[in-house]
C-alpha cells in the first residue's frame, strides 16, 4: 500500500497554456478558474491560457495562477472520489506552493488563497527596488558549502541561502553585488555551475522583510481551518497542523530558507511516504524528488492523461 504525499509546485513552473487542457476537459477545473478570476477581479485564466508570457511571469500573476492549476487538479480528483483525507498522508508545497497545499487541505478557501497570493506577489515585488536584488543557483555545492559562500560573499550587502532544492542545487538571494560575488566564490569553491537566475526580485532573504510584514497583516485577518492532513512546512521541515503556527510559518517563509530537501527527506524517512504526487503545472518537484530520494516513486499530475492514469492506478 503506497503512503502518499501530495506536493504543489512553486514559481518557475508557470507556462502559457497552463490549465487550458484541464478547463477544456472538466467543469470542475473551469469552476476553479472562474472562482479565482472573480476573487481577483481579473481574467487571470485568459492570461494563463493565452499569455503573453512576460505578463504571466510577473510574480503577482504567476503565484495565484500556479495555485489555480493545482487546485483545478485537486477538484477534478475529488470529483472522481480521490480526496486528500483518504489518499494523502501529508501535503507540502514549494514556496507559494505551500499556499496551494493549504488550500487543498482546507486551511484556506480558494478565494482567500488567490487573494493572499496576489498580495504576496505584489509585496515581494515591491519589497526591493527593481535592479537592486538578485538570485543565483549554485550547482554542485551542498547546503553547508552554500552557507560558506553566502557568508563570504555578503560583505556590506545581503547574501542568504534561499532554497535548498535538492542535493547539489542550492539558491542564494540578496543584493546584486553580493550575489555576483557569490557566483565567483562558488566557482572557486568547485561548483559545477553558478549562474544568476532570471527573477524579478530576491525572494527568501532578509531584503523581503517588508513583504513578510505585509503578509503578517494579510494572514492575521483571513479565516483559517486546521488542514485535513498535516502540511510539512518549508521553514521547519516538519509537519504542522495548528492554524496559529501555520500563520507564523507562512510569514517566516517570505524571508526564510525553503528547506525542500529536508521536507522531502522528512516525508520519506520520518513520514513513511513511498510516493510523491505533484499536483499542478510542470514537473519540477517530481524531478527534485527523484534527486533527493531516488528510491521513492515520484509522479506529476497536471493534465487529463495524468489524471486518468492516477485514478486507474488507485482503482477509484
Amino acid at each position: 500500500m503506497s503512503k502518499r504525499a501530495f506536493t504543489f509546485p512553486g514559481q518557475g513552473s508557470q507556462a502559457v497554456a497552463m490549465g487550458k487542457e484541464l478547463a477544456a476537459a472538466y467543469p470542475e477545473a473551469r469552476a476553479v478558474f472562474a472562482e479565482v478570476d472573480a476573487a481577483l477581479g481579473q481574467r487571470l485564466s485568459a492570461l494563463m491560457f493565452e499569455g503573453p508570457d512576460e505578463i504571466l511571469r510577473l510574480t503577482e500573476n504567476a503565484q495565484p495562477a500556479l495555485m489555480a492549476v493545482s487546485m483545478a487538479v485537486v477538484r477534478v480528483l475529488e470529483s472522481r472520489g480521490v480526496t486528500l483525507a483518504e489518499h494523502a498522508a501529508y501535503v507540502a508545497g514549494h514556496s507559494l506552493g505551500e499556499y496551494s497545499a493549504l488550500c487543498a487541505a482546507g486551511t484556506f478557501s480558494l478565494g482567500d488563497a488567490a487573494r493572499l497570493l496576489r498580495i504576496r506577489g505584489q509585496a515581494m515585488q515591491l519589497a526591493v527596488p527593481v535592479g537592486q536584488g538578485a538570485m543565483a543557483a549554485l550547482l554542485g555545492l551542498d547546503i553547508a558549502q552554500a552557507r560558506e559562500v553566502a557568508a563570504e560573499a555578503a560583505g556590506d550587502g545581503v547574501c542568504d541561502v534561499a532554497n535548498d532544492n535538492a542535493p547539489g542545487q542550492v539558491v542564494v538571494s540578496g543584493s546584486v553585488a553580493a550575489i555576483e560575488r557569490a557566483v565567483e566564490i562558488a566557482k572557486a569553491k568547485g561548483a559545477k555551475r553558478a549562474l544568476l537566475l532570471p527573477v524579478s526580485a530576491p525572494f527568501h532573504c532578509r531584503l523581503m522583510q517588508p513583504a513578510a510584514d505585509r503578509m503578517a497583516e494579510a494572514l492575521a485577518v483571513v479565516s483559517m481551518q486546521a488542514p485535513v492532513v498535516p502540511v510539512v512546512s518549508n521553514v521547519v521541515a516538519q509537519p504542522i497542523s495548528d492554524p496559529a503556527e501555520i500563520r507564523t510559518r507562512l510569514v517566516e517563509q517570505v524571508t526564510g530558507l525553503v528547506r525542500w530537501t529536508e521536507c522531502v527527506t522528512w516525508l520519506t524517512d520520518d513520514g513513511g511516504v513511498t510516493m510523491l504526487v505533484e499536483l499542478g503545472a510542470g514537473k519540477v518537484l517530481t524531478g527534485l524528488g527523484k534527486r533527493i530520494t531516488p528510491e521513492t516513486r515520484a509522479v506529476a499530475i497536471g493534465n487529463p492523461t495524468d489524471i486518468d492514469a492516477f485514478i486507474a492506478e488507485l482503482g477509484a
